[in-house]
């Protein structure tokens, strides 16, 4: 198991990101002594401002569970000519066995495949004594090249790189090259723009326009040759980078099927998630990833530590085979909750049909790992993923379950990921997200959207109206779509781009969608009637967001299509996603 985790840092404001970079900066002045307190600074510059510096900066960290950042790295991605450069990589001192370098260079690998980067380039200092006056780090400059040779990447050479700017300039660097395992022959064509541009961007006030135009000339072989390898063992195979392909992470509550309520007419059933992944595997753009363990506080940071105890007391109580529903609720006075469990139950729940029973905490905790996975996932870089759950949770509030939902697992991966940026949740579920609203009725961190059916008609009748726009500090970050009884695909596609259109105001670092398949055609808890292609539709419209995205799944209880309309959501989604 790993002592650490690899994530993005995509500002520089929230606490947890601003205490990752301070760490940041303090690893960098240790290993690069001799770089320049305001060049440090402008690091925070480079990753706010793309268009000033013309390349896209991103820094990752490994961390620990305590949130010690032990080793980073800054990526530099140059869209106009499709290549990523390595800024920096370094990990802290007294770490260099414990593989966190070679994590973190392995996650920029993969980054700049999903970039579609034709390779990672990076300045390493010489091996050779005869560029080197003062050869004290030519050993550590061995180990260097000798770490990257792992990967195939090696130095560029028949070119004036190594060249010093300035004659007193001591051991300049080389340009090295990873082709990511793909053995791509670099064109000199492509190689002159490349160093131009490294040269111009990163070197702005350092490289003379003559010397740039000097080393762009000096390349001459077509394809760029690559020093041969100089460290690697003999016969020990190059490491290739590990294929990935733009995969969305598949976390599926493995627990989900042991909550099983077998009475006549709960539709509530484990079929849904076989129904679903029956289909969406056809896509081939899934990967069943494991759910990782976490922690209750992540639980009762959104719900009631109250409830979140009634509930494993109360399932752990009863015999296998047989569930409670709650039937007396104590609206009248309700600052004396009744002690018996079994009445108690309508103390913590807004309905009469959603059943406690021995497996239903094992079941819905089982739930919220795999929406945490999620959202640590997309922490780690990944553009999306998909927690494939039941129970559902978007009705679970604070205090009280209902609806099916025990734990609000979109609400619960959205505050966890607010600790990291502005998160936007979107729920598309037929019924109303009115546990989403509770939660964070009076936070601005979270903006909060729901498309539903009115509850004039429709489940939990009590909330989702489109004056319910927030309190305090929240007034404003609740946005209410309540729908009439009977709308068209069409008309639901026109509703779903005006919500759009307000989380991009909104501008979320990242989304978490409630994805409610129950706005089917035919769906027993619904009205409406969208077809496969409608939800083909909404997931291309989806599909073109540019934040990273989280789906949960909700309702849907149609099983003979859920499936299908699962299969046709992502597959818009992914003919238009934006990498």
């Amino acid at each position: 198991m790993s002592l650490f985790k690899i994530r993005k840092v995509t500002d520089s404001f929230h606490p947890s990101n601003k205490h990752a970079i301070e760490q940041v900066f303090d690893i960098l002045r240790i290993h690069f002594s001799s770089v320049k307190e305001d060049k440090i600074n402008e690091i925070l510059e480079q990753m706010k401002n793309p268009l000033k510096y013309q390349f896209s900066s991103t820094l990752f960290v490994a961390e620990d569970g305590r949130y010690n950042v032990k080793g980073f790295a800054i990526l530099f991605y140059m869209p106009d000519t499709h290549f990523c450069y390595l800024d920096y990589i370094a990990v802290k001192p007294g770490r260099t066995s414990s593989g966190v370098g070679g994590a973190i260079y392995e996650r920029i690998r993969e980054e700049a495949q999903l970039l579609k980067s034709i390779g990672v380039f990076m300045e390493c200092l010489p091996d050779d004594e005869a560029l080197c006056q003062d050869k004290s780090e030519i050993e550590q400059n061995k180990a260097r090249l000798a770490f990257y040779e792992r990967y195939g990447a090696r130095p560029i050479i028949g070119t004036s790189y190594e060249v010093p700017v300035n004659p007193e300039d001591d051991c300049p660097p080389y340009l090295l090259f990873d082709d990511l395992g793909y053995d791509y022959k670099l064109s000199a064509s492509e190689a002159k723009k490349i160093i131009k541009a490294i040269l111009q961007r990163k070197y702005p006030n350092y490289c003379p326009e003559d010397y740039v135009k000097m080393v762009v000339a000096s390349v001459k072989d077509n394809p760029v040759q690559l020093r041969k390898f100089k460290y690697i063992v003999k016969n020990r195979p190059r490491e290739k980078n590990k294929a990935i392909k733009n995969l969305i992470p598949l976390i599926i509550n493995d627990k989900h099927d042991i909550h099983h309520v077998r009475e006549r007419g709960y539709i509530e059933s484990p079929v849904r998630i076989s129904s679903i992944l029956k289909e969406i595997t056809k896509l081939e753009a899934f990967k069943t990833r494991p759910s990782r363990g976490f922690p209750d506080k992540h639980i009762t940071a959104v719900h009631n530590p109250k409830y979140f105890t009634y509930f494993k007391t109360v399932c752990d109580s009863f015999p296998e085979g047989k569930s409670i529903y709650p039937y007396v609720f104590p609206v009248r006075n309700a600052t004396r909750p009744p002690k018996d469990l079994s009445v108690l139950a309508g103390y913590y729940c807004i309905d009469t049909f959603t059943p406690l029973n021995k497996n239903a905490f094992v079941a819905a905790r089982s739930g919220v790992n795999c929406a945490l996975t999620g959202a640590e996932l997309l922490l780690e870089g990944y553009h999306s993923a998909y927690a494939l759950v039941r129970p559902p949770g978007h009705h679970a509030e604070r205090d009280v379950f209902g609806g099916f939902c025990y734990f609000n697992n979109s609400s619960i991966a959205a505050h966890f990921l607010s600790n990291y940026g502005k998160i936007a949740i979107l729920d598309i579920d037929y019924h109303h997200g009115n546990g989403h609203q509770q939660i964070f009725y009076s936070r601005n961190d979270v903006f909060t959207v729901s498309i539903h059916g009115n509850p004039t008609f429709a489940y939990p009748y009590f909330t989702g109206f489109s004056d319910e726009t927030g309190e305090e500090d929240g007034l404003g970050f609740n946005l209410n779509f309540p729908l009439k009884e009977n709308i068209s695909g069409e008309e639901y596609l026109i509703v779903l781009k005006k919500a759009l259109k307000k989380i991009a105001g909104f501008n979320p670092d990242y989304l978490v969608i409630s994805l409610g398949l129950d706005i089917a055609k035919g769906d027993p808890t619904g009205t409406w009637s969208l077809k496969a292609s409608d939800f083909a539709n909404n997931g291309m419209e989806i599909g073109k967001q540019s934040y990273p995205i989280l789906f949960v799944q909700e309702g849907g209880y149609k099983n003979r299509t859920i499936g299908i309309n699962a299969r046709n959501f992502f597959e818009g989604f992914l003919s238009t996603r934006v990498k």
